[in-house]
């Protein structure tokens, strides 16, 4: 089934009735449509709006467990992600999974009652869409991204989806589990198209919670040593009672690069093959491009800012490979398959739990560093 943009409109829901932005404290119905949504001024807030029905091919979820993710963080606080902008009032959320309510004409492969995590970017589809027609359906240009603007995503109570892109829990994976396979399948992403092999010895930049993921999928694919790096020592500290062997760097704001690097290299007993650079930060980029190996690889899964300077010749004279990731695609099946089976454990890296009426709460404490939140989910 391909996309239909016009389904997910979003001034659908701006201008219908039934929707309006709730005051501090208001207090709504218990099957009130209700979610957090951002705006152009910066302000983060709660909202009613109506509650949908399923369509053809579509289903109806009770959305049980939400995770706040930086984009989230990011899009209410500067309103633009690149060329991704908020110009009108756009609801949060893509880390999501939940429980199917009701399902739309012509599906058959769920039935009310079933557990699922949604993958949220609903590409074209279409055959002549190079990136649909070839797997890196990612790259789709006409793709539908819940959360991203304009389109509304799924921190809210009700929300429908197209059949083809739920994926089903089994029954030992936890709702806030299967909201955490979205950052896991950005790790994975990046762990399968940077090659990762058994052995290689691997940096990973910054211990959020994209940092945190990478470190877990990078010790399940047998990477060894694993050094990890971060501004803030609680986070480094985290990822050492997730992944005992990890070696941990803290990073000096006042040390350049290279040196930051000799740090680096002295703590994994050498020069590194692989980086997963999940900061996008440009003095950190720069970092990993000196601690790796003739050869090496350094691969960016973290977002920055548009235009950044990178070491040239330390990256041409030493063949260092610089590699970039736009979101995912083909992971959620594996990420699933990793979590039930025991290869990765996300429950640790819940710190912080609010139920969906308290969304706003949740925002402050996940745009704090000082909250020492590494995931803060909303549970409904």
């Amino acid at each position: 089934m391909t996309n239909n943009p016009e389904l997910y409109d979003p001034f659908k829901v701006l201008q219908h009735p039934e929707f309006k932005i709730l005051a501090p404290g208001e207090k709504t119905d218990k099957e009130a449509n209700i979610a957090a949504f951002y705006n152009p001024a910066h302000e983060v807030h709660l909202v009613q709006k109506p509650r949908p029905k399923p369509g053809p091919g579509q289903v109806l979820l009770h959305v049980r467990a939400t995770g706040i993710c930086g984009s989230d963080v990011h899009f209410w606080r500067h309103g633009r992600i690149g060329d991704m902008i908020v110009t009108d009032e756009c609801g949060s959320g893509h880390e999501s999974a939940g429980e199917i309510v009701e399902v739309g004409e012509g599906v058959t492969k769920w039935k009310v009652g079933d557990r699922v995590a949604m993958e949220v970017g609903i590409p074209c589809s279409q055959p002549s869409c190079t990136p649909c027609r070839t797997g890196k359906y990612n790259g789709c240009p006409d793709v539908v991204f819940f959360s991203t603007p304009p389109y509304h995503g799924t921190l809210t109570r009700w929300h429908v989806h197209p059949e083809q892109w739920l994926h089903r829990l089994p029954d030992n994976v936890t709702f806030e589990e299967g909201a955490l396979c979205e950052p896991l399948a950005v790790a994975l992403a990046g762990i399968d198209r940077a090659g990762l092999r058994l052995g290689d010895p691997t940096l990973i930049c910054g211990a959020g919670p994209i940092g945190l993921v990478s470190l877990l999928a990078a010790r399940a694919a047998g990477a060894e040593p694993i050094v990890i790096t971060d501004l803030f020592q609680s986070r480094l500290d985290f990822a050492k009672s997730l992944v005992p062997g990890v070696k941990t760097v803290l990073i000096g704001r006042d040390l350049a690069p290279k040196d930051q690097a000799s740090k680096i290299k002295e703590a994994a007993g050498g020069e590194l093959k692989l980086v997963l650079e999940c900061t996008g930060v440009e003095s950190s980029i720069s970092t990993a491009i000196f601690s790796v190996e003739f050869g090496g690889k350094v691969f960016v899964i973290g977002v920055g800012k548009s235009e950044q300077n990178f070491p040239f010749m330390q990256l041409s004279a030493n063949e260092i490979d610089l590699k970039f990731q736009y979101r995912y695609s083909n992971q959620y099946p594996k990420a699933i398959r990793l979590v039930a089976g025991g290869l990765i454990n996300l429950k640790p890296l819940v710190t912080h739990r609010f139920a969906l009426e308290d969304a706003i709460d949740a925002f402050n404490v996940a745009a704090d560093p000082a909250q020492g939140a590494i995931k803060v989910q909303i549970q409904d």
